[in-house]
C-alpha cells in the first residue's frame, strides 16, 4: 500500500506528495456513488412528470440521463475543481497529474470513460480489474489513472508544529543593514515553506530550489548571497529579519536599517577551514528532530550555519 511517492516535476525536482490508499478513495466513491443516486432518482421522476412518451424517445433521454450521471458527472466536477468530486472534497482528496501539475479537461474525461467502461462495472459495483490494478499499484492507481497520466493524493495532513526560522549568527550584523520593503508576501512565503520542509527535500531538491528563491529574494531586496554562505542560510537571514522587524513595528519600536545599502559581508572566522553541513540523513522518529538553525556552539557542527531539522 503506498503512502508517500516521490513525483518528477519538468525541472527535474523531486516532489514528496501524499497517495491516496485504496480504502479511502473507496469511501470517496461511495460518497459519489450516494450522489450519482440521487441524481437518477431525480431523472427519473422528471421523466414520470413528462407523462407518456414515445419508447425511442424514452429510451434515448434513459440512456443520455445515465451517461450523463455515470461520465458527465466526474469529468464535469474534477475539471471545474481542478481534480475533486463532492466525495473526494469530503475526504481531502483530489487527482492530480503524474508530475503534481493540475489536471484538465481531458484527465478528467479520460478517467470518467474508464471508470465507466472498465474500472466499475453496472450499478458502480468496483471491478475485478479496477479492483486488481489499483492493489497491485505501487500509487493506488486504476486503468483510468494509467490512461490519463494521473494519481490520487490527499491534500489533508496532520497540523505539524510551525517550523522556527532562527537568524543564523554569522549573518546578524549583515542582514540588519537590509532593506526588505519590496520583499512580497507570497515570496515570503515560499521561502518559510521551503525552510520548513528542507529537511524533507533530497539534496537535489534542496539545492535547486534554494538557489532559485534565493536569486528571486536578492532581485527584490538588491543583496546577493555572500560569499561562502549556502542559500537557505542567506533565505533563512532574511526572514527572520523580517519577522523581527515585523514584531518591532507591532510593539511600537523604531526599526533601524534597510535604508543604506548592506556592508560586505565578512566571512566568519574560525581556525578550521569552512565545512559544508553534512548530507541530509533521514528523521530518527526515536529522538525529536533537532531545534533549527542551532548556534554552532550547540549543535556541535564545524562551520558557521547549522542546516535546518
Amino acid at each position: 500500500m503506498p503512502h508517500e511517492s516521490d513525483l518528477v516535476t519538468g525541472d527535474a525536482v523531486v516532489l514528496e506528495l501524499r497517495l491516496a490508499r485504496s480504502a479511502t478513495r473507496a469511501l470517496a466513491m461511495a460518497i459519489d456513488i450516494a450522489v450519482q443516486l440521487v441524481a437518477l432518482v431525480v431523472f427519473a421522476v422528471l421523466l414520470v412528470l413528462l407523462g407518456e412518451l414515445d419508447n425511442a424517445l424514452l429510451g434515448a433521454l434513459i440512456i443520455a440521463g445515465q451517461m450523463l450521471v455515470l461520465i458527465g458527472y466526474p469529468a464535469i466536477f474534477e475539471t471545474l475543481s481542478r481534480g475533486r468530486t463532492l466525495g473526494k472534497l469530503a475526504l481531502g482528496l483530489r487527482v492530480v497529474r503524474e508530475d503534481g501539475g493540475p489536471i484538465r479537461m481531458r484527465h478528467a474525461l479520460t478517467r470518467a470513460l474508464a471508470g465507466a467502461f472498465v474500472d466499475f462495472g453496472p450499478f458502480w459495483i468496483w471491478s475485478v480489474i479496477g479492483f486488481v490494478t489499483s492493489l497491485s499499484s505501487r500509487k493506488a492507481k486504476r486503468v483510468g489513472d494509467y490512461l490519463a497520466g494521473t494519481v490520487v493524493i490527499r491534500e489533508r495532513a496532520p497540523e505539524a508544529a510551525a517550523p522556527t526560522i532562527g537568524m543564523p549568527p554569522a549573518l546578524a550584523s549583515w542582514a540588519a543593514q537590509l532593506d526588505l520593503t519590496n520583499l512580497p508576501d507570497p515570496l515570503a512565503l515560499s521561502v518559510r515553506q521551503y525552510l520548513g520542509r528542507y529537511g524533507q527535500l533530497t539534496e537535489a531538491a534542496r539545492e535547486h530550489v534554494g538557489r532559485r528563491l534565493a536569486d528571486e529574494v536578492a532581485g527584490h531586496i538588491g543583496a546577493p548571497v555572500p560569499p561562502q554562505v549556502p542559500a537557505w542560510a542567506y533565505l533563512a537571514a532574511v526572514l527572520a529579519e523580517r519577522r523581527a522587524r515585523d514584531h518591532a513595528r507591532a510593539s511600537g519600536i523604531p526599526v533601524a536599517g534597510g535604508h543604506a545599502p548592506p556592508q560586505p559581508y565578512q566571512p566568519y572566522q574560525q581556525s578550521q577551514p569552512y565545512q559544508s553541513p553534512q548530507p541530509y540523513q533521514p528523521y530518527q522518529h526515536s529522538r525529536p528532530p533537532p531545534a533549527p538553525y542551532l548556534p554552532r556552539e550547540q549543535d556541535g557542527g564545524d562551520g558557521p550555519f547549522a542546516p535546518p531539522g
